[in-house]
């Protein structure tokens, strides 16, 4: 097992575009650290720059001790898990998780017992006389990671490994694949696309946009304290409210101004001040809204329901306000061209009675209110 370590990275390609700017992480011996972003922000530029599959335009790479810049792929003790499996179809599972191992003239009995190790690892002993057309999409991918397994590198790097499975197969896989990290103690960096895949498997998620790392946290950190806009609309499910409001100080914290309705704080961090009379964004977890008794509750916004989700456990649902969404470059970046217009997301009992064109009147947890300065899109803190 080893530390990798990315300090100051840049990846430049040929025609000018800059795919990672100055990237530095610490990952340490034995951590699951997840690469998260939209598509196209660099985080498998920067996966193919740990394994060696993309030369690097700056910065230095380490791998346990060692600088791995100029190192070829097959020098650097690392496996990779790709999207798809790259299974050999006319070989049985035996021989692809062995494969490797062949190639390195390994002594057989050593070969069999690794291979052995590894099946019993990923519930594959049955299957190690199959070939790849007679399994599962689930298994084909246990296969994979045998094979990246077997090899015992200093660590894995996997790069999107549950795109093509269907979504009940991805909650099961997810749940596996971080028990068997969790089992086998190596140093794992994973990249999706997923912020759920992200947030349920990693020990640290870091969130990239344009090549940039935006945040490097645990999965409850993030969520609870995003450092800004990006992070913020990226991270949760449903995703936060971001709202346009206009501070104001006074007694307490002050006062928000959302629209028509008036949310008033107990607190505020000292920097707040600054923003007495301004334009702020307000974010706000759809979980932080409660049904109110009447429309007249203190800190209530009200709205008409336009769309109702019944999930079983819970309802979730959507809102027109009168208060204008957050619509800078980084929501749309996060949400992928998509702005939350006047929409507001609430996440309620399942037994609410609220249905499709209701007023809805909620109350705001005041305490709960994410705030950000609408040019840097840094948090208010």
């Amino acid at each position: 097992m080893a530390t990798i370590t990315l300090d100051g990275i840049d990846k430049i390609y040929e025609n000018g575009f800059q795919a990672v700017t100055d990237l530095s992480l610490d990952i340490e011996d034995g951590e699951f650290l997840v690469l998260v972003g939209p598509s196209g922000c660099g985080k498998s530029t920067a996966l193919r720059m740990i394994a060696g599959l993309e030369s690097i335009s700056g910065g230095e790479m380490r791998i346990g001790e060692r600088v791995v810049n100029n190192l070829e792929p097959k020098d650097r003790d690392i496996a990779m898990v790709f999207q798809s499996y790259a299974l050999y179809p006319h070989l049985t599972v035996r021989d692809n998780i062995a494969f490797a191992l062949k190639l390195q003239k390994m002594p057989k009995d050593e070969i069999e017992r690794r291979v052995a190790d590894a099946a019993r690892t990923l519930e594959l002993t049955d299957n190690l006389d199959r070939r790849p057309a007679q399994l599962s999409g689930g298994q084909r991918q246990r296969v994979a990671m045998g094979r990246a397994i077997v090899r015992q590198p200093q660590a894995f790097l996997m790069d999107e490994p549950l795109s093509n499975l269907d979504a009940k197969l991805r909650v099961q896989m997810r749940a596996e694949i971080a028990k068997i990290q969790h089992d086998l103690n190596v140093t794992t960096v994973y990249v999706t696309h997923d912020q759920i895949e992200a947030m349920t498997m990693g020990d640290r998620v870091a969130v990239m946009s344009k090549g940039t790392l935006m945040q490097v946290d645990s999965p409850q950190n993030l969520y609870d304290h995003p450092n800004n806009l990006f992070v913020a609309a990226f991270i949760g499910s449903p995703q936060m409210n971001l709202l346009r409001g206009k501070y104001q100080s006074g007694t307490g914290g002050g006062t928000i101004r959302l629209g028509s309705a008036i949310i008033a704080l107990s607190e505020a961090p000292a920097s707040l001040a600054d923003y007495s009379g301004r334009d702020i964004a307000v974010g706000l977890r759809p979980e932080h809204l409660v049904e109110a008794p009447s429309a007249d509750t203190p800190n209530t916004i009200s709205g008409k329901v336009t769309v109702r989700e019944g999930l079983g456990s819970e309802v979730i649902v959507h809102l027109d306000v009168d208060c204008s969404g957050v619509d800078t470059e980084e929501v749309r970046d996060a949400m992928e061209g998509e702005t939350t217009g006047q929409s507001v997301s609430a996440r309620l009992p399942p037994h609410t009675p609220l249905r499709i064109d209701d007023t809805a009147h909620l109350v705001v947890n005041a305490s709960q209110l994410h705030l950000f300065d609408l040019e840097t899109g840094l948090a208010i803190r």
